[in-house]
């Protein structure tokens, strides 16, 4: 016999199904995603039905009357307009917060210098800025259905914390407690937090927000002060064990290098990081190693797409092209063809819109159970009900 909990649980994979055929190919009517999905018409109907009614969905007008017998199919389209997502990026020296629609529209962004590395402090500028974004996009008629965070340090999802974040100055930091406490403070509405390191949430940027683009795996190499990469493999975002893949900024590039602040010599941090670079007389020669270090992600990986971005990249864009044409060489070397690669779409909000889609990359998953951490006592956690997908706030 089939618990309630069980019904919920087959209730959000259908959901999560309809929204995610919808979002890869808009414009499908019912009778459409009846047939890919190989559920009735029927539960179909009701699913639209729902995710309509909570403003995830919305139909697309026929620009004609069909002359035709029966009621005309019409297409279906994520709802860009009445849901939106909120993210926010823990740099180095600044906090980037936006808004975004469900199509990764940036409805709203701003950026503010961090005023102090302690991490109440910084928990409690954050939350000044999330409770803004959050009235801005009420004011513009769009309700935030979740809150991201990306941080620059290795987080552990597991148990909730941050465990070193070098240029940050943390180790060992419960994150969750601090980061709720805060938002408590300046009234935010409830909302789900979900946490992740920041280059984890820059992949999210593209890999959520695809647009005429298929995308199976991807690496986002994120360069600011901190070198690292989010690594997206088989639909999943790849942390490791305890968080600490894709820190490739204390991979060693260079044997017996300069001291990194992580202990070792020769990390890729050291040889085109922020800092590294604003000492160079020619910040172009630190590209010869970025591109050493997308080579090494590529023959790890095997990705067909590798995107670069981050405050590095802004702040020289000429980096990019010396990377490519490193990597183009180790490329010919093995007499290999080479993985695409470009730079990140939403320049340096990658990190924060990311962050936004954080939210989204839960819903869409739903075998795959938050961890106790990211949603705490205080915070709900998105879950659809059994009779219609609106959002519990559970504790």
């Amino acid at each position: 016999m089939k618990t309630i909990g069980d019904q919920q649980l087959v209730k959000r994979i259908n959901l999560s199904v309809i929204f995610r055929m919808i979002r890869q190919q808009p414009g499908q009517s019912r009778a459409q995603l009846a047939t890919r999905s190989g559920l009735t018409k029927s539960t179909v109907s009701l699913l639209v039905r729902d995710l309509i009614e909570e403003g995830w969905l919305s139909e697309i007008p026929l620009s004609q009357p069909l002359r035709s017998l029966g009621r005309p199919s019409t297409p279906l389209q994520i709802n860009g307009k009445t849901r939106g997502l909120l993210g926010v990026e823990i740099a180095v020296e600044a906090l980037r917060v936006v808004g975004v629609s469900l199509t990764g529209e940036v409805l709203w962004s701003t950026e503010e210098r961090l005023t102090s590395k302690n991490p109440a402090a910084i928990c409690a500028q954050l939350a000044v800025l999330v409770e803004r974004a959050y009235r801005e996009m009420l004011a513009r008629g769009v309700q935030s259905s979740g809150l991201g965070i990306g941080v620059a340090g290795v987080y552990e999802e597991a148990a909730g914390i941050v465990r070193i974040a070098p240029n940050l100055g943390w180790r060992d930091l419960h994150f969750i407690p601090l980061v709720t406490q805060a938002l408590a403070a300046v009234r935010l509405p409830r909302l789900p937090i979900y946490v992740r390191n920041d280059a984890d949430t820059a992949a999210l940027s593209e890999y959520e927000f695809a647009v005429n683009e298929e995308i199976h795996s991807l690496i986002f190499v994120n360069c600011a002060t901190g070198v690292g990469a989010g690594i997206i493999m088989n639909d999943r975002l790849y942390s490791g064990a305890r968080g600490m893949a894709g820190e490739i900024g204390h991979s060693v590039l260079q044997l017996n290098g300069l001291p990194c602040p992580c202990g070792r010599r020769g990390c890729a941090e050291t040889l085109f990081g922020a800092r590294a670079l604003a000492t160079m007389d020619d910040p172009i020669s630190g590209g010869y190693f970025m591109g050493l270090a997308l080579h090494n992600l590529w023959i790890t990986f095997d990705s067909a797409l590798i995107v670069v971005g981050g405050y590095t990249c802004s702040k020289y864009p000429m980096i990019l092209a010396a990377a490519q044409s490193s990597l183009e060489a180790h490329a010919r070397d093995a007499n290999m063809p080479l993985p695409k690669v470009r730079a990140a779409k939403y320049g340096i909000l990658a990190s924060a819109v990311g962050a936004a889609a954080l939210t989204m990359h839960q819903l869409l998953r739903p075998m795959n159970a938050p961890s106790h951490a990211d949603v705490n006592a205080a915070i709900p956690q998105i879950k659809f009900e059994l009779n219609s997908p609106r959002l519990l706030a559970e504790v």
